[in-house]
């Protein structure tokens, strides 16, 4: 129950569910209160243009992924640990597992195997069956992974997981059970900040490996290039919205993780 409620409730805290939430109220009210609807209306109005504009976006999102830089020289490890989420399922007409926008995670593992960093990967992740059919994302993980010559006996797989949490703690039983200490983390850098208090919670001796950033120094400086860009930039756009959101969502997911004791 806490999980579906983790994923339903949240969403009209988001700025599209509550842009919804208050037009709903507006139409509801147009006839006897109209002055209400008309308030109600403004701040739908209000949520939608600050949330999918590039300066708040951007920002909100930096404040995140900026927290844990690449490193300049990644250490060795024992372990490379890599949350799922980066995934889509082989369903038709899908002919095989596809990488999502965040499948960033998935090449980057391949790339840290490569240059020797650690000699396992270790795949944590399974699938909530009412979103969607299809493998655990640790299964589509590792398919992607041997597609690209990453040897089998080099990955270890975790389906269970369906939340953060559980990837700690599942992952914490397998470290435990290999006698591995030290682990690189690989996830996108938005997700990083949490994931890491949680594996440091559950004593994990864990080193970020960041990848899949949104926001670059690039992409900040666009915002002021021109003071057209800079105007245009107010104006609200789909991409900002989802990235705000996103963003968002992992602050409250921090507050929820810690009223539960999981930080």
């Amino acid at each position: 129950m806490f999980l579906y409620l983790s994923k339903l409730l949240p969403l009209f805290f988001y700025p599209l569910g509550l842009a919804c939430v208050f037009l709903l109220f507006s139409l509801f009210m147009l006839w006897k209160r109209p002055r209400m609807a008309a308030i109600a209306i403004a701040l739908a109005l209000t949520i939608l243009l600050v949330s999918g504009n590039a300066w708040v976006s951007h920002s909100l999102v930096r404040s995140l992924e900026w927290q844990n830089l690449p490193l300049a020289s990644i250490p060795s490890s024992e372990a490379i640990v890599v949350l799922g989420g980066a995934t889509k399922s082989a369903t038709p007409p899908r002919p095989g597992v596809d990488l999502n926008e965040t499948g960033d995670r998935v090449i980057y593992a391949a790339q840290l195997y490569r240059q020797k960093k650690a000699p396992t990967i270790i795949l944590s992740g399974g699938r909530i069956d009412w979103r969607g059919s299809g493998s655990p994302e640790s299964a589509d993980m590792a398919t992607i992974l041997t597609s690209i010559g990453i040897p089998t006996e080099a990955i270890v797989q975790e389906p269970d997981s369906l939340n953060t949490h559980e990837n700690a703690v599942n992952v914490r039983k397998i470290l435990a059970d290999r006698g591995i200490r030290r682990v690189l983390l690989v996830t996108s850098a938005m997700h990083m900040p949490r994931s890491l208090l949680i594996f440091k919670r559950q004593g994990i001796d864990v080193i970020p490996a960041p990848t899949d950033f949104l926001i670059s120094q690039g992409e900040m400086q666009e915002l002021t290039n021109t003071p057209k860009a800079a105007i245009l930039n107010l104006f609200p756009d789909s991409d900002n919205l989802q990235q705000f959101t996103s963003a968002l969502k992992e602050y409250i997911g921090t507050v929820v993780y810690r009223l539960r004791g999981w930080l």
